[in-house]
């Protein structure tokens, strides 16, 4: 171990990361520890799947921060292919909750297939500690097994992500107004699992071994695992299967779920036919979810017309955003003075800027909304991509203005500022309106449709990160701040728009009309999501229909 006495910024940061590890674990074991149904004014499941999320975005986060990276020093990919394969990667992992999410609404029920997602993302992390020579890609066959740990970490993440947000909603009635706050905790959840990751993981992947730092992170997806399952009791039996379950019909879909871990190794190695794939697949989702939509009545249509007005708006957002992990990651360790600090490090900023923001936001929606004047989903959806466009104005500007042969490292916090608060006006509002619109029987299919336009996001991001490679496939400064001044511009232009459009489509989304049902129809029932809009009550405190 190295002397303290000689210790640089990238160790100081790893040590301080390893100390905030204990001390979220420690608040964890108090809230355990507990007897009460809630906890700060939430029920106590929230925050089982708050610590089971953050140890799933530990792993995940951990590994993506160190994948492109990975790719082009350790198995010698050129910098644009290796942002293809990130692309693809980061795409397919949102594409498969779209599988994970149908199965679990009409068989599984959504805590089976947690754990049946969090066993497989425990086996990807784990195969990617295996290293090989580090002659290169052509060179070693070991690369094998790096394509098979994407795939288990890929289609492990179908069964988790899309599963583990509905429960979420399960435990809250369709009107309690403390539904984007609880959203928001969840997010800060996975936040809090995203910074701690990126740092310990990235630091040990840097700068002791490639499979140190993946090895670190499929210990923490263990350890969700664990959480979740003594954390049963707690989620009050939501997330149970629709009906019995005979025991050779649910081994039967987690043979579907190993199938798809083959199907997936060889998807994985042909990037643009994953683009097809997303395209077709995107095609019959629409039109699927349109199908259903004109069987219902005028209210719960429209909320799918809304639905689909939000969703289509992921590939752009994501698109730019997730240049974070491929292109902005290169560029910090090739282009950005960084003081010693390994580049992976960088990656953890907007984790820490959400779990520092997301009070703040989740208070400023109860105080706007309080007042009347709170901006609706669409419009959050707007201001979210007038940020992250402005993001990339301010970098350039200030890489040209500002850098001579580094740039500088503030410019870096700078774009990551602007992308957290965009995020935090897009993603958990997302999910919480995914939640709260969808028709009940479509519920899970819904959150991964919601993923599956993300997964569109992360594919085109792989393409833009491909463009910054230049026609040789290596990254120049001047290309790359080309690229991102070009798509800076477009996401202004559009955000706006979307502004100017929202109220249209919140009369879309009829939030006067919601209403808790113990029997059920058409929409979620009590059990479900909610937004501060749609006013409702404490369960408490709520008077009997």
């Amino acid at each position: 171990m190295k002397d303290i006495a000689l210790w640089d910024e990238g160790d100081w940061i790893a040590a301080i990361a390893a100390v905030l590890l204990f001390l979220v674990l420690a608040v964890g074991g108090l809230i355990a520890a507990r007897r009460s149904e809630e906890v700060v004014g939430h029920p106590r499941g929230l925050f089982v799947l708050f610590y089971t999320e953050m140890w799933e975005r530990f792993s995940y986060y951990g590994m993506r921060a160190l994948l492109i990276l990975y790719l082009t020093k350790h198995w010698l990919f050129a910098d644009g292919k290796a942002n293809l394969i990130y692309g693809a990667y980061t795409s397919l992992v949102y594409i498969t909750p779209v599988l994970g999410g149908w199965l679990a609404d009409r068989y599984l029920g959504q805590r089976k297939a947690v754990m049946f997602g969090g066993i497989l993302l425990a086996l990807g992390h784990g195969f990617m500690a295996f290293e090989g020579n580090g002659s290169g890609f052509a060179n070693d066959p070991t690369v094998n097994i790096f394509w098979m740990a994407l795939a288990f970490i890929i289609v492990g993440s179908g069964f988790l992500k899309a599963n583990i947000s509905v429960i979420v909603g399960q435990l809250y009635r369709l009107t309690d107004e403390r539904r984007d706050s609880a959203y928001t905790i969840f997010y800060m959840g996975i936040n809090t699992g995203a910074a701690l990751g990126t740092v310990l993981v990235g630091y040990l992947g840097e700068t002791i071994g490639w499979g140190y730092g993946f090895g670190l992170a499929g210990i923490g997806m263990v350890l969700g695992l664990v959480i979740f399952a003594f954390g049963r009791p707690a989620l009050m039996g939501q997330g149970e299967p629709p009906a019995p379950l005979a025991k050779a019909h649910e081994y039967g879909l987690y043979a579907v779920g190993v199938a798809a871990v083959a199907a997936i190794w060889f998807l994985i190695q042909y990037q643009n036919v994953v683009g097809t794939l997303l395209g077709i697949c995107g095609a019959l989702l629409l039109g699927y979810v349109l199908f259903e939509a004109f069987k219902m009545p005028r209210h719960p249509r429209e909320r799918i017309f809304a639905i689909i007005f939000l969703v289509a708006l992921q590939p752009l957002f994501w698109g730019l955003f997730e240049q974070a992990g491929g292109s902005l990651n290169l560029f910090t360790d090739r282009f950005v003075d960084r003081g010693g600090v390994p580049a992976s490090l960088f990656q953890s900023i907007n984790a820490i800027f959400i779990v520092l923001l997301g009070p703040i936001f989740a208070a400023l929606w109860i105080f706007l909304a309080k007042r009347g004047i709170e901006p609706s989903t669409p419009a959050k959806f707007g201001l979210g991509i007038v940020q992250v466009g402005l993001g990339f104005l301010v970098f350039t500007w200030g890489a040209h203005a500002l850098g001579g042969a580094l740039v500088p490292v503030v410019l870096v916090f700078l774009i990551y500022f602007l992308h957290t608060s965009g995020e935090l006006c897009l993603s958990p509002v997302g999910l919480s309106a995914m939640n709260r619109l969808a028709p009940r029987h479509m519920a899970s299919l819904i959150m991964g449709a919601w993923f599956f336009m993300t997964a569109g996001g992360n594919f085109v991001a792989g393409k833009i990160g491909e463009a910054t490679g230049g026609e040789g496939g290596e990254m120049t400064k001047e290309g790359a701040l080309a690229i991102y001044t070009s798509i800076g511009w477009v996401a202004l232009g559009i955000g706006v728009v979307v502004v100017i459009v929202s109220p249209l489509v919140k009369r879309w989304m009829h939030l006067d009309t919601l209403k808790d049902d113990n029997v059920g129809d058409d929409l979620l029932g009590e059990d479900e999501a909610a937004e501060p809009q749609a006013a409702g009550f404490h369960p408490a405190t709520r008077p009997n229909n």
